[in-house]
């Protein structure tokens, strides 16, 4: 079962959204929102597979509103404006729905969310590789090949050869499928895999030839660094 909200500050494009899920067994409405600040609140507290959401809103862009989730869900965007499926295609979103849609319109782009969840509820990450969504494609990242993780707004950037791959991700999301004892976060924008590390010190790491600071907030990286590394002398 997939379940969904969806934000829209027009009533009857939520009526129509409501009406098109109960069509769709496999897919649960849980509750529609006229006010993005009310779905942001919801979201904070309840975790839902996928959202529909309006572009063209009074008070906030609905690509600026899902740029500034935590841990967003899927995205399907609708809106009457043509103009914003670039943008939707920046953010990863699974489908972009030009209002007024049918219902077999809707059933494809449903059908897509559902093979992405599937794909993703059944990869599995293991001690060698991890996947993530790359141009509406899953790609596989060999945990080797991974020299450094840079955060970028809201994105990642995994520094892999020949070409680095930039992902919609939270660096704390991509932390939590990385194993510790391999890779250590050492700052609010970086973590970097310690088979890397050229040289450090209480205060920097080199590492795939780049200077990295170790954050004021993670004073614990250089104790962690020397337990792991065998340091001798």
């Amino acid at each position: 079962m997939i379940t969904a909200i969806a934000v829209d500050d027009e009533p009857l494009a939520l009526k129509l959204i409501s009406q098109h899920c109960e069509k769709v067994e496999f897919l649960q409405l849980k509750k529609v929102f006229t006010n993005p600040d009310e779905a942001d609140a919801y979201l904070k507290e309840n975790r839902v597979d996928l959202i529909f959401l309006d572009i063209q809103m009074p008070d906030i862009n609905g690509m600026q509103f899902y740029r500034n989730l935590t841990n967003p869900p899927q995205v399907i965007f609708t809106t009457a404006f043509r103009d914003y499926a670039v943008d939707g295609f920046n953010v990863d979103a699974v489908d972009y729905l030009l209002k007024p849609f049918e219902f077999d319109r809707f059933l494809k782009a449903i059908n897509k969310a559902k093979e992405l969840l599937e794909f993703l509820s059944i990869q599995e990450v293991n001690s060698n590789s991890l996947f993530v969504k790359v141009n509406y494609e899953m790609k596989k990242i060999n945990l080797k090949d991974i020299d450094l993780i840079e955060a970028l707004d809201d994105y990642i950037k995994i520094y892999i050869k020949p070409i680095p791959v930039l992902t919609l991700m939270t660096l704390k999301s991509v932390s939590e499928k990385l194993p510790q004892q391999e890779f250590i976060r050492v700052h609010r924008s970086y973590i970097i895999p310690i088979s890397k590390i050229e040289k450090f010190n209480k205060t920097k790491i080199f590492v795939a030839g780049k200077e990295i600071p170790i954050g004021s907030s993670y004073g614990d990286v250089f104790d962690k660094l020397i337990e792991r590394s065998n340091v001798l002398g």
